[in-house]
């Protein structure tokens, strides 16, 4: 395997693999339930996550306190109080179910998983997500529930291929659902974890978008891959490849993820493979969404998350109208329990399911490929940024030569180590000579209205 390639322990990849091949049919199954059904599992697992989260989160223990979980509501949510992602991070040690961990041990982790994924305590699963507001935060679950986790967001896609959805019952495993993966390099990230441990029903075969973009279209026409999943970004470069001539490749299903699929990327991207984009949300977080090929409406998997949209004032908002946030309560990650956080994410509701699941469109932000000439970096490029300790926020602005980069730490930054290893992924990107200016300062502007940073900042020539 190439050594740019996410890799994953043995052990983890063994028990992904097992659990993905148990869990995957149950998952297809919540397809079809009905608004009751639905209802009643969610009750069921949010008295659960609440039972478990006082009793061992000493975060969680404070907040919870009075409450009577056994007859708890869903409809009694906005009676807890909202946690922020600061919150979270700066009381980690707090918010952990388990008295082994700590925010030090999982940092220690994900900095030795930059390349090889495997478990933190032989039991749990680590990432890191900068997120869409920028600040850093890292997430812990058991192996099992990243699993849950994988296949709820690949069930739609299963449902459609019967094979793959099945659990052999002995003899020669059902043909698997084959993937290429256009997305992050380093497993401490979840698309690059996803690819480097699933294998079985599914198969996600990685192609870092951290590579230039010749080597990404040499490597996609040799693999010939029947489903294509990338940044939208990285979807719309693929395009134009393939317009060109140079990318050969036709793809049966592509789906965009994690970035805004903007009108102008999903027209060029259908035009160019001839197959309708799916629109995919995920976020580190748990929550993620899905829309049927060539639509722009998302079906959110609620009945792993419940998903609030509000103003800024944590109200709710009117059907049609967009939330300034949305706050997501996990219910299958017990270790760190996620109760109405927040993310800065804009949703639009639309009418619910026949069976209530959340649909809406995501107003996110499309982050900008950077282009020198004929190099393309993506922002993924940067992901040494989420990876860092001491970063809590940064802003990335494009040079003409390189890109000045501000960051935020909380802690000792060695500012010539990042400055090198910004400059070496450029350069593997195919940027020649790369100038690289790295600023500490106090904080990121953010936009007047929307609380956002603008995390990419391309270059714009000035004029005569």
């Amino acid at each position: 395997m190439p050594a740019d390639l996410p890799v994953a322990s043995e052990r983890l990849r063994e028990r992904a693999a097992a659990r993905l091949v148990e869990r995957l049919p149950e998952h297809v199954a919540r397809l079809s339930w009905d608004r009751a059904r639905l209802a009643a599992h969610q009750r069921d697992r949010l008295r659960e996550l609440l039972a478990h989260a006082a009793a061992n989160s000493r975060f969680h223990a404070r907040r919870l306190a009075g409450i009577d979980v056994d007859r708890f509501e869903v409809a009694d949510l906005p009676r807890l109080p909202v946690m922020t992602k600061a919150e979270m991070m700066s009381q980690f040690d707090l918010v952990v179910t388990d008295r082994r961990m700590s925010l030090q041990g999982v940092q220690a982790h994900l900095d030795a998983s930059k390349t090889r994924a495997s478990l933190l305590l032989d039991e749990f699963v680590c990432l890191a997500s900068g997120g869409s507001s920028g600040l850093r935060a890292v997430f812990v679950q058991t192996a099992g529930a990243y699993v849950d986790f994988m296949a709820s967001f690949i069930s739609p896609a299963a449902a459609r291929s019967p094979a793959a959805a099945r659990s052999p019952a002995g003899g020669t495993p059902p043909r698997a659902l084959v993937g290429a993966v256009v997305a992050a390099a380093s497993p401490i990230h979840s698309s690059a974890l996803a690819t480097s441990v699933m294998s079985g029903p599914v198969r996600l075969v990685p192609v870092p978008a951290t590579l230039p973009l010749g080597e990404i279209t040499e490597r996609l026409n040799a693999l010939a891959p029947p489903t294509l999943i990338g940044y939208p970004t990285m979807l719309a470069l693929l395009a134009a490849e393939q317009r060109a001539g140079r990318l050969r490749i036709a793809p049966a299903t592509v789906t965009a993820s994690s970035e805004q699929l903007t009108d102008e990327d999903r027209a060029a991207i259908t035009a160019a493979f001839g197959v309708p984009v799916t629109d995919q949300f995920a976020s580190t977080e748990g929550l993620t969404g899905r829309s049927d090929p060539g639509g722009r409406v998302l079906t959110f998997a609620t009945d792993m998350c419940i998903t609030e949209l509000v103003n800024s004032d944590n109200q709710p908002v009117p059907q049609g109208t967009a939330a300034d946030k949305v706050l997501v309560t996990n219910l299958h990650n017990l270790t760190q329990p996620l109760i109405r956080y927040e993310l800065t994410d804009r949703f639009v509701r639309h009418p619910d399911d026949p069976a209530g699941r959340l649909r809406a469109t995501v107003d996110g932000r499309a982050d900008s490929v950077f282009r020198y000439g004929d190099v393309a970096v993506h922002p993924i490029t940067f992901s040494v940024l989420v990876g860092a300790e001491a970063i809590t926020e940064y802003q990335v602005r494009q040079t003409q030569q390189g890109v000045i980069i501000d960051v935020v730490a909380d802690g000792h930054l060695d500012i010539p180590e990042l400055r090198d290893a910004v400059g070496h992924d450029l350069a593997r990107c195919g940027l020649k000579t790369p100038e690289v200016t790295i600023r500490a300062v106090a904080s990121i502007e953010r936009h007047a209205e929307t609380g956002k940073v603008v995390r990419f900042m391309p270059f714009v020539p000035s004029r005569p």
